[in-house]
């Protein structure tokens, strides 16, 4: 083999692992965020959230595109393998929903969590509310555990699993886009939402 063989060789092999890393959109081939591929963040957040369950490997390999690709299913997002923008956008909703339900409902029965995720959901749709997940979340006293610190907190495996659901259409409060648990209420306003169900210690209204 030649020299030029040989660096022309390592060129193409080079190419092959960096594909993983890139998501075509409508202007062509956008490059990850750096931060992203820092410190195997990827992988370490695809096992925190169940996709991911084998030892780390030192690049982007086929197990973790499998995991990319279960990721992709479940959130409505083409099953490329590929994690680009779209990806990583979801993977930061998925992310702060789940410390929104964690932090807000971990002491509840899972349906009560998936409730909470659901929640979040309808808030989007709704009028009168943010129209993205980041917006409604961080939106001013709209949730405690965003001002006292349990946002913070690392989820469970169980609080992803219930923003899954909630993403895939479960919503057991019937439409809800409030709730509170009345012995933590500290504005009575909330009294003159209309419950439409009950779910542990937490009531959910419209």
């Amino acid at each position: 083999m030649t020299t030029k063989q040989f660096i022309a060789g390592a060129i193409m092999a080079l190419l092959f692992l960096c594909l993983p890393f890139v998501e075509a959109n409508a202007n062509g081939p956008t490059p990850i965020l750096p931060e992203a591929m820092e410190h195997g963040n990827i992988r370490d957040q695809l096992n925190q959230m169940g996709y991911y369950d084998m030892a780390r490997h030192e690049y982007f390999s086929m197990i973790t595109s499998n995991a990319v690709t279960r990721f992709q299913r479940n959130f409505g997002l083409p099953t490329t393998g590929i994690a680009g923008p779209r990806t990583l956008a979801m993977f930061e909703n998925v992310e702060m929903m789940a410390r929104i339900v964690h932090g807000e409902a971990r002491g509840e029965h899972y349906l009560g969590q998936v409730a909470v995720a659901a929640v979040v959901l309808n808030r989007v749709e709704a009028e009168g509310f943010p129209d993205t997940i980041q917006q409604v979340i961080l939106q001013r006293n709209a949730f405690t555990a965003v001002h006292d610190g349990q946002f913070s907190l690392l989820p469970t495996k169980g609080s992803y699993e219930a923003v899954r659901e909630a993403w895939g259409g479960a919503d057991p409060t019937g439409g809800a886009v409030y709730y509170y648990n009345p012995a933590g209420v500290t504005d009575s306003w909330i009294y003159s939402r209309t419950v439409l169900t009950k779910i542990g210690r937490h009531y959910f209204a419209e």
